[in-house]
């Protein structure tokens, strides 16, 4: 991850939640606020597979390859920062549609300004619903800039391509 993405992250998390004044505490009032908040994407898409197997994918990499603690560091004249972070997905699959919420938490060098959820503040959500047996829509709520990698990985997870786990240090 690269060092601006962790100020641009924290203005993200401070806009999505500042204007209610609450930080969301589930991911349907994750997915309730980000549409409108400053710097939050709702992108919606089709694929070329079933909603089950989406979230068989999701079963299979979200805990190897999301589950993960990362340190940066930044320093210049003036200044010194570092960011302990864990990210926590969970993974819920239904008849109704397969689910990937990704949460974050700052467990050293970031104060959190409003309560959290247990697991931090939710990043992302990705919801699969079936179109029919072999097609489904994406609803990708995320942050409008930065994590470039991360969501590349988990639109190629929602298309079958390119397996494997995201580089989360870039």
């Amino acid at each position: 991850m690269k060092y601006v993405a962790i100020p641009l992250l924290l203005l993200t998390v401070l806009v999505t939640t500042g204007c209610v004044g609450k930080m969301p505490q589930t991911a349907d009032e994750f997915r309730q606020a980000l549409p409108g908040a400053f710097m939050g994407k709702l992108e919606t898409y089709e694929v070329d597979r079933s909603a089950a197997e989406i979230g068989k994918t999701f079963q299979k990499y979200a805990p190897k390859c999301l589950d993960v603690s990362l340190a940066t560091t930044s320093q210049t004249s003036t200044s010194y920062q570092h960011i302990v972070t864990h990210y926590t997905p969970t993974v819920i699959v239904n008849q109704s549609r397969s689910e990937l919420h990704l949460q974050e938490k700052h467990q050293q060098g970031v104060v959190a300004v409003y309560k959290e959820p247990a697991a931090g503040h939710y990043l992302m959500v990705v919801d699969a619903t079936p179109l029919g047996p072999n097609k489904a829509k994406i609803e990708f709520y995320r942050p409008s800039m930065g994590f470039e990698t991360l969501v590349t990985a988990i639109k190629n997870w929602t298309r079958g391509e390119n397996l494997g786990c995201p580089d989360l240090t870039k």
